[in-house]
């Protein structure tokens, strides 16, 4: 399957060969027609995409260009943009609209992107294959029985079927990466603090982080390039710089550290992406790198880690969701004269019953039972000491080296259904992206060639903090050979 880049869109436009009027109306077109099957968008914003086409167009004819004038953008329905529904994917936010727009958006507008809609997603960002969400699962773009990955399986869908440029998604634990590697697209996790996370809803606030899907690494360093930076209303985010990053001239990794974690490829990993992974090192060092061995041993430790944290996370998160202040009410569904006799506790209890789905409600209760007394210090302190332990790890593993090449995610797209009654296994379908949340550094996942079934493989760079631009050459370098051979 082929999609276009931005890149294309952008020449075309600077040439006078196309019009963001035309861009928009094709893209819609491609919706219209594939999305009733893919599930991939749960909200197109068509009059609105279209009005702001007309004016960036108007714009382009005055020789007003700007960075992203024309490029076609999918919103994870996690992230807000105001005056317009934010859902999150489900029941309990049905019909609340949102009264600010998320700083990423923002600075896509100002930028010159069309937004034209929300992409699916498992239900607040909690899920690996997107078969948690109210409106249904995603269907894989190409192989209509497989998963298209999660949560942000329905930014993955689109930009994999072409049905926008790129798409916002969130990463909490791999949720932009995974999908990334099932679907045959670039997911690219920043640096926690490298992007706002002001207007998104928070899932695990100290692992939160807005990324994105594109068709291309040149695409991916255009758009976070423009949504890094510091930001007043998130406290967390930092001064990043600039992305250096130069599509024409990324070519070079002579001389770079490459380091393949023996952990990575241990048992349970597809020997097809096994066999990826490690052509893509001898690719790499054909061109000049230098490939290390290296061993990460809490990286065992992470899954579990990872869960008590993000579920004690959530569980504080989501108490703001009581039928009270905004979002569905149950009170209101069982008429005057019985919603007299509903206390608050019943309110409550009623309202998060019938608003969160089965996956939600689990890490709820997780959550909640690690914080309670008798559990935090086992459970909780515990699993923040294994955090720093592999915080601690990495940082003197990337004092060997520059950057480690890993798989994305230990198989293929798997069927749907397969794993969503079994927890455990689909908790494990990101033991090799969790870590890199925990440490707080980025990630890059690239397609690297297809399993004997067809099915995308992604291969996984990880880097120090703010090694964003390492990461996008050598991914660039990286895709360059893909498309040589």
């Amino acid at each position: 399957m082929y999609a276009n880049t931005y890149a294309e869109a952008r020449s075309a436009l600077e040439k006078s060969e196309t019009s963001c009027e035309a861009l928009v109306s094709s893209y819609l077109d491609r919706i219209d027609e594939r999305n009733g099957q893919l599930n991939a968008f749960v909200r197109v914003d068509a009059d609105q995409a279209l009005e702001r086409a007309h004016r960036i167009d108007t714009e382009c004819k005055r020789g007003s260009f700007r960075p992203l004038a024309g490029m076609i953008v999918g919103v994870k329905d996690v992230i807000s943009r105001k005056d317009l529904p934010l859902t999150c994917a489900s029941r309990i936010l049905q019909g609340f609209t949102s009264l600010y727009s998320a700083t990423a958006v923002e600075q896509l507008e100002e930028a010159g992107a069309i937004l034209i809609g929300a992409t699916n997603c498992d239900e607040f960002a909690m899920g690996s294959s997107n078969e948690t969400s109210y409106y249904g699962p995603v269907q894989h773009p190409m192989f209509p029985d497989r998963v298209a990955g999660g949560s942000s399986g329905g930014s993955a869908a689109a930009v994999a079927a072409d049905l926008c440029h790129t798409a916002l998604g969130s990463d909490t634990g791999g949720s932009i990466r995974q999908p990334a590697a099932f679907c045959g697209v670039v997911g690219l996790k920043p640096t926690y603090g490298r992007v706002s996370r002001f207007g998104l809803a928070a899932h695990a606030s100290s692992f939160d982080t807005i990324g994105t899907l594109t068709t291309s690494v040149g695409d991916a360093a255009l758009v976070l390039d423009t949504i890094s930076g510091r930001d007043p209303r998130d406290a967390t985010s930092i001064d990043s710089g600039r992305i250096e990053f130069d599509m024409h001239v990324a070519t070079s990794v002579r001389g770079l550290r490459v380091g393949i974690p023996a952990e990575y490829l241990a048992e349970g990993v597809d020997e097809t992406i096994r066999h990826a992974v490690q052509e893509a090192g001898r690719a790499l060092v054909a061109r000049g790198a230098q490939l290390v061995e290296l061993t990460l041993p809490h990286t065992k430790y992470g899954v579990a880690a990872y869960y008590v944290i993000v579920t004690a996370e959530a569980s504080s998160n989501l108490a703001r969701y009581d039928g009270i202040r905004y979002g569905r009410r149950a009170k209101e569904e069982m008429g005057a004269e019985n919603s007299e006799r509903l206390s608050v506790t019943d309110l409550y209890e009623m309202t998060r019953s019938q608003g969160f789905g089965d996956e939600v409600k689990r890490r709820i209760m997780l959550g909640t039972y690690v914080l309670s007394a008798g559990c935090y210090e086992a459970y909780f302190e515990k699993a923040a000491r294994v955090r720093r332990l592999i915080k601690t790890e990495f940082d003197a593993a990337f004092g060997k080296v520059d950057v480690m090449l890993t798989p994305t995610t230990p198989t293929t797209a798997f069927k749907l259904g397969q794993k969503l009654h079994d927890s455990l296994q689909m908790f494990l379908s990101d033991v090799f992206t969790v870590t890199a949340n925990l440490a707080g550094i980025p990630g890059l996942s690239v397609p690297y060639g297809k399993d004997a079934d067809g099915l995308p493989i992604g291969i996984q760079l990880l880097g120090p903090p703010l090694s964003e631009s390492t990461l996008l050459t050598i991914g660039h370098v990286l895709e360059s050979e893909q498309m040589e051979t």
